[in-house]
């Protein structure tokens, strides 16, 4: 089911259908990149279906059947970044939706085909979770272009990755394949093409249907851990949080009632 979010691009798609929210970049003429207004609506895209309640979990994906992302869209090089000022602005805002994505506070699994290169790599390691189909293809050409790449993405990669692994796909603006990336950690499941949306789709569901309360504090808990902590936010009182909760409640009544657990969030 459709619903109604914030103004935004229109090459980007929103749509809610029960617990899972999937928002689209849709740019097929230029293998789904991102251009500046996609950037800037992002942030506002994600903090809808944050507030959403019937949404547990978000799928990031390429629209149709093309790549998931495949950047920032080149043309832009020569108009909104053709000076070193307006390229400052202009990774401040993809900065700004790489963290709007990875600060969400229900998690958002990245679904992967073909290209998922430079703004895509980074908007693919915000996510919590990547799927990828047989054909992805991965990397950073920032070296090849002679740009800055926002630190914040690349910290990101390095949090995936580590920081040789990062130094490497930086420094050599290489690309790899599905199989690397998942031997990096950059993807989690590798599946044939063919069965890309139904294996996110039933990961997404699989998500939802535990205690949003408790994935809600351990993706704090796994953020801090790793450097990615969000600057408001208190995992060891969202864990707290949990023990007082109907949900824990619910969880217990339903382990011993041998049932599965009916879980609200509250």
């Amino acid at each position: 089911m459709n619903a109604s979010f914030s103004p935004s691009s229109s090459k980007l798609h929103a749509s809610v259908d029960g617990p899972v929210a999937t928002l689209s970049v849709d740019n097929p003429a230029k293998h789904n990149a991102l251009d500046l207004g996609m950037w800037q609506a992002l942030p506002g895209l994600i903090a809808d279906l944050e507030r959403d309640k019937r949404v547990r979990v978000i799928i990031l994906r390429g629209g149709g059947k093309g790549s998931f992302a495949s950047g920032a869209d080149i043309a832009e090089f020569e108009t909104v970044r053709a000076d070193a000022e307006g390229g400052r602005r202009y990774e401040a805002d993809n900065e700004a939706a790489f963290w709007a994505v990875a600060h969400c506070a229900k998690p958002v699994i990245a679904m992967i085909r073909r290209f998922c290169l430079g703004g895509g790599f980074g908007l693919a390691l915000s996510c919590d979770l990547r799927i990828a189909s047989e054909n992805a293809t991965f990397g950073v050409p920032a070296a090849r272009l002679g740009i800055g790449y926002p630190p914040g993405a690349v910290k990101l990669v390095t949090a995936a990755v580590g920081a040789p692994a990062a130094k490497d796909l930086f420094y050599t603006a290489r690309r790899i394949g599905a199989e690397e990336a998942q031997r990096l950690g950059i993807v989690q499941r590798i599946v044939p093409d063919g069965a890309l949306e139904e294996t996110a789709l039933a990961l997404a569901h699989d998500i939802a249907a535990n205690a949003p309360l408790t994935i809600r504090a351990a993706k704090a808990a796994i953020d801090a851990a790793v450097g990615l902590a969000h600057p408001d936010i208190d995992p060891a009182g969202l864990a707290d949080r949990c023990f007082d909760s109907a949900d824990a409640v619910e969880g217990r009544k339903a382990f011993l009632e041998k049932r599965r657990p009916v879980f609200t969030g509250r």
